[in-house]
Order: C-alpha cells, then structure tokens, then sequence
C-alpha cells in the first residue's frame, strides 16, 4: 500500500491536512530565503560610516549602506537619507524603518504557528470521526464482527492522526527556529541602530554671551555719572 493510497483511506479530513502541509512548506521556504537576506555582520558597515561621518561625508555613508540589501543596512540607509533634517528627524525615521524591517521578517509565522496547532487537531478530528465510523459498523452487524474487521477500521481512523502529527511536529520546530533567527536580527539591528545614532554629533549651541559682574556695571555707571556733570572747575573764566 503507498503513500496515495493510506491519504485516501484516511478520510475527508486528510485533504485540510495536506492544504495546510503544502502552505506549511511554502512558508518555510520563503521565510529561509528572507532570514538569509537579513543575515549580516554590522561591523565592517559601522567602521566606515564612523569614518565618513566624521567627515561630513553623507555620500559616501550612503554608498556603503547600498552595498548590501541586509536589514542593518537598508534602515540605516534611510536615517542617513534624512540626516540633514537633525538628529531627531534620523532618529523617528530609523525607528520607524526598523518596526517595518521587523515586520517585514516577522511576517508569515503567525500562520506557521496556527499549522502546527491546526495540523494535529485536524488529524485528531479525522481519528473521532473515523472511530465513530467504526462503532456505527459494529452496531449495524449487531456485534457480529471479527477482530479483524474492527482493527481495519481502527487504523484506517488512525491514520489522520498520523499525518496531522506529521505536519503539525515539522511546523512547530520550523516555527521556533525562526522566532529564534527573528530575535538574533533584531538585536543586532538595535544595537547598529544605537551604536549609529551616537556617531550623528549634536547640534552646536550657540556660545553664552560672558556675564557681566554687577560691581563692574555699577563701576561704570559712577564714571559716567561723573564725566556727565557739569563741573565748575572746568567751566571757562572771564
């Protein structure tokens, strides 16, 4: 007996099995091929944008983060686009572009999550119909059935189960796998992000203008004070 031949005998319920293990398999490819993109050593990245803001030189950071598609390099990109707007203007778009990068590499495994719940539930599902199938049979022969006859309709019902189970175990390990690639990601987004924003020097504050002593003002007042009368000794004489 093949493969085809136990999915048929499984019963209805086999083919919301199989939509979920082809949608299950899909997912699994698509997430490898995006958390391999996102995969990426910062550091040589932030030497030479450490280098190039040092000298003012925005083109120069801008071509290095266009050297790879990664997930470090595409948010910080789009701080450095807008450095010229200010520190806070780099800041609220760096914030912005990495919740989207995140979201982005997050995407799809809530669904992957749902099939390695959904996957065996579903064969369970087929195994309660399947049996109730069975006791129905034995109850229409009168309880008149071999051993035989009542094993081949236990594990024709059990047969769901197994292929829920089969879906459902993969899905799960895939499901944490990634989760556990997410969180690598994003901590070393944050960190490049952090280490980022203390390169951008702050606004120049323009120089206090020198407090002046309050002895010194009244010093001069007196003096003015002085030389504005009208003194007779300088008056002229006839």
């Amino acid at each position: 007996m093949n493969l085809l031949e136990l999915f048929l005998k499984g019963g209805i319920v086999m083919w919301p099995i199989l939509f979920c293990s082809v949608l299950a398999v899909a997912i699994i490819f698509e997430r490898f091929l995006v958390l391999r993109r996102a995969k990426f050593d910062p550091r040589p990245l932030m030497l030479k944008l450490r280098s190039a803001l040092s000298r003012n030189d925005v083109v120069g950071a801008l071509n290095a983060c266009t050297q790879s598609n990664a997930s470090v390099p595409l948010v910080l990109r789009k701080g450095i686009a807008s450095i010229e707007s200010g520190p806070e203007a780099v800041r609220a778009t760096i914030e912005s572009a990495g919740k989207e990068e995140v979201n982005r590499i997050e995407n799809h495994l809530g669904i992957l999550a749902n099939i390695a719940g959904i996957g065996p539930m579903l064969g369970f599902l087929g195994t309660v119909v399947g049996m109730i199938n069975a006791f129905r049979t034995i109850e229409m022969l009168g309880g008149n059935v071999n051993t035989g006859n009542l094993a081949g309709g236990i594990w024709e019902a059990m047969l769901s189960s197994a292929f829920g189970l089969v879906v459902g175990i993969p899905s799960l390990g895939f499901y944490n796998y990634f989760v556990g690639r997410v969180s690598q990601v994003t901590f070393s987004l944050e960190a490049a992000t952090d280490e980022f924003l203390g390169f951008l020097k702050p606004a120049a504050h323009p120089p206090a203008e020198p407090a002046v002593h309050p002895v010194n003002v009244n010093k001069e007042q007196r003096v003015k004070k002085v030389f504005s009368e009208e003194d007779e000794f300088f008056e002229p004489k006839d």
